[in-house]
């Protein structure tokens, strides 16, 4: 049986040489001038910690026995999909807690999950368990946001937001989507969030072009464009003014701290 703490304390480790090798992929491609594209497997667990259930359902739907190019952990296949799985779990444990997730309750799933893991008798088993797990916690990260919402409107409304950063979002658009006169939901909202309509979608804006600032190498204007701001201007000017710094400086900061 596979105790999950002491994997931690080893995964805590891998991190740093993960730290490192993305820091040097990314003064490489700095030197290049070439452009790696966006780390699907950071993308998940970023989704997962901000609870979007309709992208990782959708990132689930393709088995872990389909998913390309998995480092060979074991020469039995059963055993290499296994440690796959552990790795999965721990990393998703690891981006809940620093979500907001209770430890106690981060770990309690993980090691309900690994030990089911580590009695399967077949590939397919764990696959499907590896899907079970994931939309678990992403679920129960969604309801980490909303456990101070009371009303079903406003609920359906913050399902509506993290769906749709991609788009213009709007105080009509969501009042039409839950079926309320525009100014009352607006009402409705800031009493619930402790933030007006527009405050609550910036801000989520920003926090997943943090993201991407992060974990991608798509460029602010990239960046702007795909979370639907006006203009690469006003994305700046709304990032430095919620941040202290601009976009590009944000970066440089955090490549700064994965080398340390």
């Amino acid at each position: 049986m596979i105790n999950l703490r002491k994997f931690l304390l080893f995964l805590e480790k891998f991190m740093d040489l993960q730290k490192e090798i993305v820091y040097q992929e990314y003064i490489n491609r700095e030197n290049e001038v070439l452009h790696a594209p966006y780390d699907p497997e950071l993308e998940f667990y970023s989704l997962v910690q901000l609870g979007d259930v309709s992208r990782v359902t959708e990132l689930c739907s393709v088995s872990l026995l389909e998913k390309e190019n998995l480092g060979q952990l074991s020469k039995n296949f059963l055993r290499h999909i296994k440690y796959h799985f552990v790795i999965t779990t721990a990393m998703v444990a690891r981006y809940c807690i620093e979500g907001g997730m209770e430890t106690t309750t981060a770990y309690t799933l993980s090691d309900f999950y690994i030990n089911k893991a580590d009695v399967a008798g077949s590939a397919e088993t764990i696959s499907e368990l590896h899907r079970i797990m994931c939309i678990d916690y992403t679920k129960r990260m969604q309801q980490l946001r909303k456990k101070k919402v009371c009303s079903r409107h406003v609920a359906l409304a913050l399902d509506y937001i993290y769906d749709n950063l991609h788009t213009k979002i709007t105080v009509p658009v969501l009042a039409n989507y839950v079926d309320l006169n525009p100014s009352y939901f607006s009402r409705l909202f800031k009493e619930e969030t402790g933030q007006t309509v527009s405050d609550y979608i910036r801000n989520k804006k920003i926090d997943t072009a943090k993201q991407m600032l992060m974990y991608s190498d798509y460029s602010p204007i990239e960046i702007s464009n795909i979370l639907a701001f006006p203009s690469q201007s006003y994305f700046t000017e709304i990032f430095r003014k919620t941040t202290g710094v601009t976009p590009i400086k944000f970066r440089q900061m955090n490549l700064r701290k994965l080398n340390v």
